[in-house]
């Protein structure tokens, strides 16, 4: 569910104005804390796609007898000619943190003018 900024000015009594610093704290802390899961997610990404390309070494290497001299193929079993299926996995799995990444460091919250704006927009009519 999208978060809602509440960016009206703030009232003179102090009641609005403890509840806008307390708003603004919370998205703080939210926002600090999806990027500490993105950095998570970045360093086990990593991780994840050293051991998957590292098994797909060890298992390319024994498939095709060797280091691959003759370049890389589509098919298996080839002498020397190693499988090119590596390249997906980490293409893929690249797109996923990379959409990650956006909607942590780039993507805005929703502000409560966007929200009247929108209502403005669906009713036809400006209050």
């Amino acid at each position: 569910m999208p978060t809602i900024v509440d960016d009206r000015p703030a009232g003179i009594d102090s009641d609005s104005t403890a509840h806008s610093d307390q708003l603004a704290r919370e998205l703080a802390i939210k926002q600090i804390e999806r990027r500490r899961r993105f950095r998570f997610n970045a360093v086990a990404s990593v991780i994840g796609m050293i051991i998957l390309v590292a098994i797909w070494a060890i298992t390319e290497y024994h498939n095709a007898g060797g280091w691959p001299t003759n370049g890389f193929s589509q098919s298996s079993g080839i002498h020397d000619v190693w499988n090119s299926w590596i390249i997906y996995p980490i293409i893929g799995w690249a797109a996923i943190l990379g959409t990650h990444g956006w909607f942590t460091f780039m993507h805005k919250p929703i502000s409560e003018s966007d929200v009247k704006r929108e209502i403005e927009r669906q009713t036809g009519h400006a209050d």
